[in-house]
């Protein structure tokens, strides 16, 4: 089934899937086209500034208020508990996390990884990883705590939402708003990938600054879905995640019953490959900024709650540089994945699927490997990273791992030796 898309960032979209049904001149009629019911859909205050309000009409079927009382569920894999170890400043690697034997679908298959901040302040994130090898049949899912970023690496998504449908694969990315109702389901039959749950302000483009006007991620290349509606009834499941906890509740409808709906506050998907990447073509290798995607900015100016930065395909031309990466310690805690193909900083061990994590002021940086070779390459020539994809979510405040992903098989205790192969090479004879 394919899935047409509204072109822009941000746009005050405005569609419907039945002609007529979105009422012209006002937002709330006394009776609405269809029999449908008005709601509206706040994902900022009544009073934010305009530029940053947000907020969409939404004209169903049934509204969202209909279903059974919630009742919390057990305590599972997907949840804030970050104070259950002390934060670390070791450099930590999971190799990639296996996929399911057992039926799982994508709510069930979230592992929490680290994070920081709460969805009660307001501030701060969640990082996940998921995988899934069944679709969420019957059983809509919601996130009260916060906007949701979903990376997927192995296997395409198809996300039913309230207001639409998106179909995203690897090297693609979507953005759920915080509270919206969804099911996920799985065309490759299973799935993997990685979330970041932004607690804080809602994700936008970041400034260009002196780029000037163009570059990076375009806004006429994030794609948000067109009204379409399922009007099913069954015996369904709502399952809410509010203040770090699941809830569950028996609903008698499917919730993505939207025949139309105008607003700002939607759902959008990205495709990663499209990103214009900004570098140097004289000497020296910039910081990562210039790899941003989206930011979520924070209460202190210059300092995201959140940003998505990506590392793409792209030509690397410096002279007199040490071109990959360069050792670096943070005031900022960075959290990496990989899509697809290998990372030009790590020689081995970081694969597509695995994940790292380096807390603010953790030193960092190319393996021994990879420095041994850079230090020696030969800069006449123009060196391209190819068939790669990777990115990383940077966040203002420690990153708490949680014990779960302390315990797991999957981290590589033995991380920190990709640095002791770094050798003296201080000659003061010399220079």
């Amino acid at each position: 089934m394919s899935t047409s898309y509204l072109s822009g960032f941000g746009n005050h979209f405005a569609t419907e899937a039945l002609e007529g049904a979105l009422p012209v001149g006002r937002n709330s009629p006394q009776k609405v086209a269809y029999g449908l019911y008005a709601e509206q859909f706040s994902s900022t205050a009544f009073t934010a500034p305009r530029a940053e309000n947000r907020r969409t009409w939404m004209y169903r079927i049934r509204p969202s208020v209909l279903h059974r009382p919630f009742e919390a569920m057990p305590a599972g894999a997907f949840h804030n508990r970050f104070d259950e170890v002390p934060p670390t400043p070791n450099q930590l690697r999971w190799s990639p996390r296996p996929l399911p034997q057992a039926p799982t679908d994508f709510v069930e298959g979230l592992f929490t990884v680290a994070g920081n901040g709460s969805p009660a302040a307001h501030s701060g994130v969640g990082i996940h990883v998921y995988t899934a090898n069944r679709d969420m049949d019957g059983r809509w899912f919601y996130d009260a705590d916060g906007e949701l970023l979903i990376v997927p690496q192995l296997g395409r998504l198809r996300i039913r939402t309230e207001l639409g449908t998106l179909e995203v694969e690897p090297q693609q990315i979507a953005v759920i708003p915080r509270g919206l109702r969804f099911a996920v389901d799985l065309p490759d039959g299973e799935a993997r990938g990685y979330v970041c749950e932004n607690f804080g302000i809602a994700l936008r483009l970041p400034d260009l600054g002196p780029i000037g006007a163009n570059g990076l991620a375009n806004p006429r290349d994030f794609e948000t879905p067109v009204a379409a509606y399922e009007d099913r009834e069954g015996d369904f499941a709502l399952v809410a995640k509010f203040q770090g906890r699941l809830w569950r509740a028996a609903i008698g409808h499917s919730p993505c019953d939207v025949v139309a709906w105008h607003g700002n506050s939607a759902p959008y998907r990205y495709d990663l490959r499209r990103f214009n990447t900004i570098g140097s073509i004289s000497f020296d290798h910039p910081d990562p900024s210039i790899f941003t995607v989206l930011t979520a900015p924070s209460d202190t100016h210059g300092t995201a709650n959140m940003d998505f930065a990506i590392f793409p395909p792209r030509w690397l031309v410096a002279q007199d540089t040490f071109r990959p990466p360069w050792f670096h310690r943070n005031v900022a805690s960075e959290f990496m994945g990989l899509v697809h193909g290998a990372y030009d900083a790590k020689a081995e061990g970081f694969v597509p699927g695995a994940a790292s994590l380096h807390n603010c002021m953790s030193g960092h940086g190319p393996d021994a490997a990879t420095f041994e070779k850079a230090s020696n390459a030969d800069l006449s020539k123009p060196d391209v990273i190819a068939d790669t994809m990777a990115f990383m979510f940077e966040t203002r405040g420690v990153l708490c791992p949680t014990a779960q992903a302390m315990d797991a098989p999957e981290r590589q205790a033995d991380y920190f030796e990709c640095w002791q192969g770094l050798r003296r090479h201080f000659d003061p004879a010399a220079r």
